[in-house]
């Protein structure tokens, strides 16, 4: 999805979709995040998930919190090669805050997971499609 932007996050085209890449702009810097069995394995301990599955329906809830993004983003970068802890990532910046945190989470997701946009296997865990819309989530209340 080369040219593709948001505020703060920019879709560049280094990363490979196929492999679940994404190529995202983060303090100012282009960075590649992939999330890898490695980093999905660790979103499942993070949240007390069984399987991919339970994990794929937590995210296509749409309602991820702060901490949530944090992880996520962690993970991914982390899968792409980044070394960066969650507490790394919770001190970066983004032009357009949260909002577009959460819409380089949904994309990241969206190429794990696979969600008919071409990208991924359409993975799910046995989930029926779990991640079937993870493009806008929304901060928990």
């Amino acid at each position: 999805m080369p040219g593709r932007a948001t505020a703060g996050w920019q879709t560049v085209g280094r990363a490979n979709r196929r492999r679940g890449e994404i190529e995202a702009v983060l303090d100012g810097e282009r960075r590649i995040l992939c999330l890898t069995l490695g980093a999905l394995a660790e979103l499942e301990t993070a949240f007390a998930a069984d399987d991919l599955g339970d994990l794929a329906a937590r995210f296509s809830r749409g309602r991820l919190g702060a901490r949530d993004i944090i992880r996520i983003l962690g993970a991914g970068l982390r899968g792409g090669g980044n070394l960066f802890s969650d507490e790394d990532v919770a001190g970066m910046t983004a032009d357009g805050g949260l909002a577009a945190a959460a819409r380089a989470v949904a994309e990241l997701l969206a190429a794990t997971f696979g969600t008919g946009d071409g990208g991924g296997d359409g993975i799910d865990g046995g989930a029926g499609g779990a991640a079937a819309n993870p493009r806008e989530p929304q901060p928990a209340r």
